[in-house]
């Protein structure tokens, strides 16, 4: 695996994910939300997990794969992560991609010493276990949206079609899986001699631990982010099964592997412009009410979040004054210092209190986020 780029590029692509969105957030609130290494711990944990899972099921199934596919699926990682659009680096498009290059490209001649062996010993033919390979990889993307993609979205402010400023949710997250693969051949003993092999029957082996990039760049405005996420997550998960039914049939049939990584290409942007479709039609959920506060966001560790304010909440009253704008909150909440006592409405319309003695260490505001218009922050403090 260190041999691979793709485990070295995901960390820097991960770290490039967080400076942008503590930068963003600075520029929108004047204070983030997560630090700067928030995409770079979630990387790791979760994509080894799954990396395991799916390795166990590519040895037990004996999935081999070409190394030209292999560099092929990392070549367009590199490329399609240059769009910014952390969704394009999915096993969909990069391995979807490396597929129908594959078919292309088998069996042609380079000049480069180990490429050209690499491509020549894929002959041209169509590899169904790549196209297996991208259905249990989209399952894994499926299920890494459902249980990890809605930790931590962040907030962000933008102006509406009307003019308005509105707020959202953004979800750009990155995950490395690492799974084992087989590698038909002796590609790897050409650049490296003392690359271990084994033989099953009459074909020759060798083992690969391959680094998977799986992206997610998601908007949410109409709804909840987590109840968005879950539901793209479940979508995802469903076109993987789908694509494992098609491509377990390219071993009879040859033409249904193609089919397969066609429809996981396709099924993946249908999902993504049906949900963008949606997104736009819904009225923005993150907007100003005249029944009180709605939060965007809650600063982790602040007193808001030791209270157990949660994202889509509606704050009517502070101590006991109601509140339509952070002005009146702040002048309410000045009217005792040393105590905040809530008044809010829960995401199933549900009122409930929330109270709290303020301290002198705690921080200088409650740590929630709101929706606000541009303004001065050098000139005004909030």
């Amino acid at each position: 695996m260190l041999l691979h780029p793709v485990f070295y590029y995901a960390f820097f692509l991960a770290a490039m994910l967080g400076v942008s969105r503590v930068k963003r957030e600075r520029k929108n609130f004047t204070v983030r939300a997560q630090d700067a290494y928030f995409e770079l711990r979630q990387l790791v944990p979760a994509g080894l997990i799954a990396g395991l899972l799916l390795s166990l099921i590519t040895l037990a199934s004996g999935l081999a794969v070409p190394v030209a596919a292999i560099m092929l699926a990392a070549l367009f990682t590199l490329l399609f992560s240059l769009t910014g659009n952390m969704r394009l680096i999915g096993p969909a498009y990069t391995v979807g991609a490396a597929f129908f290059a594959l078919i292309y490209l088998g069996g042609k001649t380079f000049n480069v010493p180990f490429i050209r062996e690499a491509f020549e010993s894929a002959s041209g033919r169509i590899y169904p276990s790549l196209a297996v390979l991208i259905a249990i990889l989209l399952i894994a993307e499926g299920i890494l949206l459902l249980k990890r993609g809605s930790i931590a979205t962040s907030p962000k402010l933008i102006t509406s079609k009307r003019g308005q400023r509105v707020g959202v949710h953004e979800a750009r997250r990155l995950w490395l899986v690492p799974v084992f693969l087989l590698i038909p051949g002796s590609a790897l003993t050409l650049p490296f001699d003392w690359w271990p092999v084994f033989s099953i029957g009459e074909n020759t082996y060798s083992l690969f631990l391959v680094p998977f990039a799986i992206g997610m760049h998601q908007q949410i405005q109409g709804m909840l982010p987590a109840e968005a996420i879950r539901a793209y997550g479940k979508k995802v998960t469903t076109l993987g099964v789908l694509v494992l039914l098609v491509s377990a049939a390219g071993y009879w049939y040859p033409v249904a592997a193609i089919g397969a990584a066609a429809l996981a290409i396709l099924g993946r942007e249908a999902i993504a412009f049906y949900q963008k479709v949606k997104e736009d039609n819904r009225p923005f959920y993150f907007a100003r009410k005249n029944e009180g506060l709605m939060i965007l966001g809650v600063l982790p560790g602040s007193p808001a979040d030791k209270m157990e304010l949660k994202v889509g909440e509606l704050i009517s009253k502070a101590n006991g004054m109601p509140v339509s704008n952070e002005n009146d909150l702040y002048e309410a909440l000045l009217q005792n210092r040393a105590h905040c006592k809530l008044e809010v409405f829960d995401t199933n319309g549900q009122i409930r209190f929330v109270q709290r003695a303020l301290y002198e260490n705690d921080h200088h505001e409650l740590g929630i986020l709101f929706v606000h218009d541009d303004r001065k922050w050098d000139e005004k403090a909030v």
